[in-house]
């Protein structure tokens, strides 16, 4: 199990970075006081949920508890079955009050130090010293905008570009009704229709009868060899813009032949891209 500590400045992008990791697949957990993370650490290893990708936020809001820190990482280190690594998030003080100022955010220690933010940002640097210089990523958010740092966290924590996009292919019948969830749709009602096939009438696009019926025609192959081709050049686009799940939508007449033939084998060609995808059919039971 992959256990990773974010901590960092106040105002310097935890919450954002959290967002990302959330995206990208990690259970994420904010604001735990340093005593009590080995013990989430020890349930998220014995739950039946088998994570395998675990963030909690740490930091100056753990108060008094927050020194504890360094003793906190030797002992999750000793724990068997997880990694464990800690991010830092940090930004220019000039950055950090002008963000309060923008958001008209209370600092954690502003009561302590009587509004005056310079002290509050100092003491804090303090503070966290003992858990910067361990740090195993260290992001200096000054000069990054979110999809940026977005674009950071991915490059640091995942192994495959694709693992940052969840796509959803789906069929549907346009007697039904549109699918208003969609992000793309494509309508197969200009390809042949097995449903005027007796022996193809009551099968569906999940087997292999239907299928080749539907590919064996030339505009078939020709709009499939064109659709793949415009995904492998979108998904990649949608993936640097930050989007996180797309849903592909293909539409026959009843959602059950050439709708269900093209979802299939979309879902084919972005699994074997390594894209996380799955698939699913609205009216195939639909009569």
């Amino acid at each position: 199990m992959k256990f990773l500590v974010v901590t960092g400045l106040s105002g310097a992008g935890k919450s954002g970075a959290v967002n990302v990791l959330e995206d990208i697949g990690f259970y994420c957990i904010d604001n735990i006081p340093p005593e009590l993370i080995p013990k989430f650490a020890e349930i998220c290893l014995h739950s039946g949920r088998q994570m395998k990708k675990v963030a909690i936020v740490t930091d100056i809001r753990g108060g008094d508890m927050f020194p504890q820190v360094g003793e906190t990482l030797e002992y999750l280190k000793t724990l068997n079955g997880i990694e464990v690594s800690v991010m830092f998030l940090d930004a220019s003080d000039d950055t950090l009050i002008r963000r309060y100022k923008e958001t008209r955010r209370r600092h954690p220690l502003d009561e302590k130090y009587g509004g005056d933010l310079e002290d509050a940002i100092a003491e804090e640097r303090r503070v966290l010293g003992v858990i910067r210089d361990k740090a195993d990523y260290y992001v200096d958010t000054t000069d990054l905008s979110m999809s940026q740092l977005r674009e950071n966290i991915k490059a640091l924590f995942l192994n495959d570009p694709g693992e940052g996009i969840a796509v959803k292919v789906m069929s549907f019948g346009y007697k039904y009704g549109i699918s208003r969830e969609a992000d793309l749709v494509f309508d197969v009602r200009c390809l042949p229709n097995p449903f005027y096939i007796e022996e193809l009438k009551f099968h569906t696009g999940q087997e292999d009868c239907v299928r080749d019926y539907v590919m064996s025609f030339e505009q078939s192959m020709e709009f499939e060899a064109k659709l793949f081709d415009l995904m492998d050049f979108l998904i990649p686009l949608y993936i640097r813009e930050g989007k996180t799940s797309l849903v592909i939508a293909f539409g026959c007449t009843g959602g059950k032949h050439r709708s269900v033939t093209f979802a299939e084998r979309m879902y084919d060609h972005l699994s074997k891209k390594g894209i996380k995808t799955r698939v699913w059919h609205r009216d195939i039971k639909n009569r």
